[in-house]
């Protein structure tokens, strides 16, 4: 994971399929949870989506919180 990561997750919107158009930070669980079982994209996409997959499942989303409100700022 690279620091800027974090910021991108809540920046960032989804590029394609059922959710595209919804920030990575905004994705439901059990969508990230299925390219965990499935595979991850390559590339940039994938690296957020399995980065904001293991903050999702270890119940971290409020690290989030700061970068959010300094995005919209």
């Amino acid at each position: 994971m690279r620091p800027e990561d974090l910021e991108l997750l809540v920046t960032r919107a989804m590029p394609f399929g059922k959710h595209k158009g919804t920030l990575i930070a905004d994705l439901p669980g059990n969508y990230l949870n299925w390219f965990a079982r499935e595979g991850f994209p390559p590339g940039e996409i994938g690296r957020l989506l399995a980065l904001m997959q293991e903050i999702d499942h270890n119940g971290l989303k409020d690290i989030l919180r700061p970068l959010r409100q300094h995005a919209g700022s």
